[in-house]
């Protein structure tokens, strides 16, 4: 969707295919069984499987030592329009210092699809990520790691569920208030690319993407004092003709809103990335995630 503007709409448009899309699984992740149970203990796998969870059939991956329930589980998200292959190499560097874990949301990778044109909102997402989360991390604490529209879910999630969630690392999240933004920042009469970046994001906002999900406007709320590392890319607009600053400055300004998740929150430019930060730095993703979660297990 949106593929020949990929380079201007990335960030914007959130299911774009762009570099970092595609990305295959490790051999390590790519033996896939089926698990049709309903236990709740959290236990552990290395690989892919398929789990049935709340009556749909969930693609997951999980991988590094199983060991230490006191020690958080990392739950990757990646962006729309991506399945959890996207987040393979993260995952495998993760993976060498924690228990890792990814999956695929309805309408993305090998998980089902949701019922066709029946949006889905942040409630059934949400419920779906806390039954997946009590499958795979069971009593562990969570921390996690969203790239785009995962960072959204990640971020909308995490302040109604701070007896789970005990960390939060966002990768250029999709920010929280898109649909106004994107129609102060480029005018209706615009014409050309800018105004497929404006008609793009705001067809995806509505639902128009393989989840079905209506990705909402809304204030931000506190999660309290869990550490939150947010980082947001360096440039990502300079192919919008005109409207490029302005939509730099409207995507800056939303990272900044995500600050308020928590008073533990910092914010940091990814000097040298585009839209897919864990792709283009995967040494600072990675360092953002071994922080929080490092002060994930400590926190008092």
């Amino acid at each position: 969707m949106f593929r020949t503007l990929a380079k201007a709409t990335a960030a914007v448009a959130v299911v774009c295919t762009v570099a970092g899309a595609g990305l295959v699984l490790d051999e390590e992740y790519a033996k896939a069984t089926t698990d049709t149970g309903t236990s709740s203990t959290g236990a552990a796998f290395t690989g892919t499987k398929k789990l049935r969870v709340d009556g749909h059939t969930v693609n997951v991956s999980c991988s590094g030592d199983a060991d230490g329930a006191d020690q958080p589980l990392v739950m990757l998200m990646a962006g729309g329009g991506e399945g959890l292959d996207n987040m393979a190499p993260l995952q495998k560097a993760v993976s060498r210092t924690n228990r890792v874990c990814s999956y695929d949301r309805l309408g993305e990778g090998a998980s089902d699809k949701p019922a066709p044109g029946t949006p889905q909102t942040m409630d059934d997402t949400g419920r779906l990520l806390t039954k997946v989360l009590d499958r795979l991390a069971g009593d562990r604490p969570v921390v996690l790691a969203g790239h785009s529209l995962g960072g959204y879910i990640a971020a909308r999630y995490t302040p109604h569920h701070t007896d789970r969630v005990k960390g939060l690392v966002l990768l250029d999240a999709t920010i929280p208030h898109l649909t106004r933004d994107m129609n102060r920042t480029i005018p209706a009469d615009a014409t050309g690319i800018p105004a497929q970046v404006r008609a793009g994001a705001l067809a995806v906002n509505e639902g128009q993407n393989p989840e079905q999900f209506v990705i909402a406007d809304g204030r931000v709320r506190s999660a309290g004092r869990i550490p939150v590392e947010i980082l947001k890319h360096e440039s990502q607009y300079a192919e919008v003709p005109q409207y490029g600053p302005a939509l730099e400055r409207m995507w800056a300004k939303g990272q900044h809103e995500w600050r308020a998740l928590s008073t533990r929150s910092r914010l940091t430019t990814a000097k040298g990335t585009g839209h897919y930060i864990h792709t283009d730095r995967p040494d600072l993703t990675l360092k953002a995630i071994k922080k929080v979660t490092h002060r994930a297990a400590h926190q008092r």
